[in-house]
């Protein structure tokens, strides 16, 4: 696990620069750092030593010294795809899998991504042609950005790395806060900043030597391919052999791999299968005397598969104090809350190991949501009821006084497109009217995100909530969180669940395999109970469940909200007596946790990253890579 940096060069920037940018990203690679350099190009890496820990140095080069290899991430099946260019006549130097990149891009070039199974990121220079060709994995478990306007290109694992080179334009993407303000997170390729962009999942770009830059897409997760013969007990049984595998194959490492461990079926089933193969430590956080924590849970379950078990936790202060670090790590505002348990989590983690496993992808891929319960009823009553019925209804009730199904019957009037949560998650349309100062920036969060549901088109409600997802929530909300509060703590966190051969198999699930009346899951659930404990394997989802709605109700975190929320930033961007609105309510018993922090977590982020009369060179020097000095629960 690693972290890259590289640009075109141009005759103003000065030699230093590339060293600069990789030293923004030190926390995804303290062990070795490594350039390369010629007329054309600069390249930069970071090591955080995981496979073959006395060899495997990069940038990596090719047989004849024309081609420059950086990568962050794994690849599992390497050792396989080693033994098929070694019968085409590649020779290795090492036993680590970046030398398969190198090589597997002179036999195949773009074909190469076919071979892959992994978590991946990677820079190819051709000294020959000139072109840099970047790949990102299948769903985006590693992260890869450029900046391009036209005459400059850099390419990083962060972006925060364009920070230090001094032909980078840092502006905001104002027209995407309310995309953001939507979603928490921006659902395409564009970034809160302008010129930056992230190379999407399943991707790979070709920077020519002519300056114009190609992407294409060499795999698509799909449903092409459901199967309604498959049974619940059928599934589970492929199931059960494919979190095996996935399991050994994730486990490989030349250092000890732990796990992280909630109360949850994913983390506990993916911990358990690990257990039988080595002895493995876990990690679960929780809070002081707190009805949020599961470390009870967590304890008792490793206690039971007789594996060490180390419990972590954290304090409000511990929570507030450490956001504006977190949104600098993070590069664009996430309002997760979940994300700062993780940081804790991740921190306490790498004092003990350097990989750790992790659960995720379960819930987007086998069906565990309970938002997805939602797709029969709606689907009936829009089978049954005539659209302008439905519409008339919700036109009726709308604006009336909360009643019970009166959020189904607005809803039951629109689309999925429109009406699934995950589109309007934490402020709708109105509620941006209301909050955005400039009300011109206000945009249809539907529409921005028609395209995926249009891919799905056709199939029922759960499996395009579940298409969406993937292609969504996945790989910007969860994947993103999950890597930058591990690489910033220089812990390499692998998802044994979020994998192209798991992903393959469900794709061929029907929805009677996935959920079974009020039950999410089920077919993994099953799966689980011939390993888990009843309770663990039935268990009901809690998510990453924190005290923070509590927590802003007191006064000391209140005020900083308040302080945020009638900050200059503040003013520049909303109409704060909204803010204010929003945060009273939240204080009478409305719940708009989410809705405050999305906000405060933008101000922060914002503060971070475009600080009055700062320039790049010497932005947020207080969040440079010095994690020790950073706050930490005990």
């Amino acid at each position: 696990m690693c972290g890259f940096v590289g640009y075109v060069n141009q005759t103003d920037v000065p030699s230093d620069t590339i060293v600069k940018m990789a030293n923004r990203i030190r926390h995804r690679g303290p062990d070795d750092e490594a350039y390369f350099n010629d007329d054309k190009v600069s390249m930069g890496f970071r090591r955080l030593s995981i496979i073959d820990l006395a060899h495997g140095k990069q940038p990596m080069y090719n047989q004849d010294q024309t081609k420059v290899l950086t990568f962050n991430g794994e690849i599992y099946n390497y050792q396989d795809i080693r033994k098929e260019l070694q019968d085409l006549g590649y020779e290795f130097r090492t036993d680590v899998d970046s030398e398969v990149l190198i090589h597997g891009y002179d036999a195949w070039g773009p074909e190469l991504l076919q071979h892959l199974r992994g978590m991946f990121a990677f820079a190819i220079y051709d000294s020959k042609t000139g072109e840099v060709f970047g790949a990102r994995d299948h769903f985006g478990i590693k992260p890869l950005y450029y900046y391009d306007d036209g005459k400059t290109f850099l390419w990083a694992s962060e972006i925060k790395a364009f920070l230090e080179h001094p032909n980078f334009k840092k502006e905001l993407n104002e027209d995407l806060l309310a995309i953001h303000l939507s979603f928490e997170f921006i659902p395409s390729k564009d970034t809160m900043f302008k010129n930056v962009f992230k190379l999407m999942p399943g991707h790979y770009f070709i920077h020519k030597a002519d300056g114009h830059t190609e992407t294409h897409e060499y795999y698509k997760f799909n449903y092409d391919n459901i199967d309604e013969n498959q049974t619940i007990e059928g599934d589970a049984k492929k199931i059960r052999k494919l979190v095996d595998e996935s399991v050994d194959a994730h486990m490989i490492a030349d250092v000890e791999v732990g796990s992280f461990l909630s109360s949850g079926i994913d983390s506990s089933y993916v911990l358990n299968e690990a257990a039988k193969l080595k002895p493995i430590q876990s990690f679960s956080l929780g809070f002081h005397n707190s009805k949020y924590s599961e470390l009870s849970w967590s304890t008792e379950f490793a206690k039971e598969i007789k594996q060490e078990n180390t419990p972590l936790t954290m304090t409000g202060d511990d929570y507030f104090d450490i956001l504006p670090t977190i949104m600098y790590y993070m590069d664009e505002p996430l309002s997760n809350p979940s994300a700062m348990q993780l940081y804790y989590l991740s921190k306490g983690t790498r004092k003990h190991v350097k990989v750790a496993l992790s659960g995720e992808g379960a819930d987007e891929f086998f069906g565990g949501y309970n938002t997805y319960l939602e797709a029969k009823p709606f689907e009936r009553y829009q089978k049954y009821v005539p659209k302008l019925v439905r519409k008339g209804l919700a036109k009726a009730v709308v604006n009336l006084p909360r009643f019970h199904g009166r959020r189904f019957l607005v809803r039951g009037a629109e689309p999925l497109s429109e009406r699934y949560y995950r589109v309007n998650y934490v402020f709708d349309y109105h509620d941006r009217e209301k909050i955005l100062k400039n009300p011109d920036l206000n945009r249809d969060a539907g529409e921005y995100t028609k395209h995926i549901f249009d891919d799905v088109k056709g199939k029922d409600e759960m499996t395009q909530m579940q298409y969406f997802d993937i292609n969504t929530w996945l790989p910007y909300d969860i994947l993103h969180k999950a890597d930058r509060m591990s690489m910033c703590n220089s812990l390499e966190v692998r998802t044994p669940l979020v994998d192209k051969e798991v992903a393959k198999f469900a794709s061929t699930m029907p929805i009677k395999t996935r959920i079974r009346g009020t039950e999410t899951k089920v077919s993994l659930r099953t799966a689980a109970l011939s390993e888990l404990p009843e309770r663990i394997a039935k268990k009901e989802k809690m998510g990453f469940p924190s005290p923070i709605a509590s927590w802003i109700k007191e006064d000391k975190y209140r005020k900083r909200i308040e302080e945020a929320f009638t900050s200059d930033v503040a003013k520049k961007f909303f109409n704060t007596d909204a803010l204010l609105d929003i945060l009273q309510e939240h204080i009478n018993g409305k719940s708009s946790m989410q809705k405050i922090f999305t906000i405060y977590t933008f101000i922060l982020w914002y503060e971070v990253y475009f600080p009055e009369n700062t320039s790049a060179d010497t932005i947020s020097k207080v969040h440079r890579t010095d994690i020790d000095k950073i706050p930490v629960a005990n």
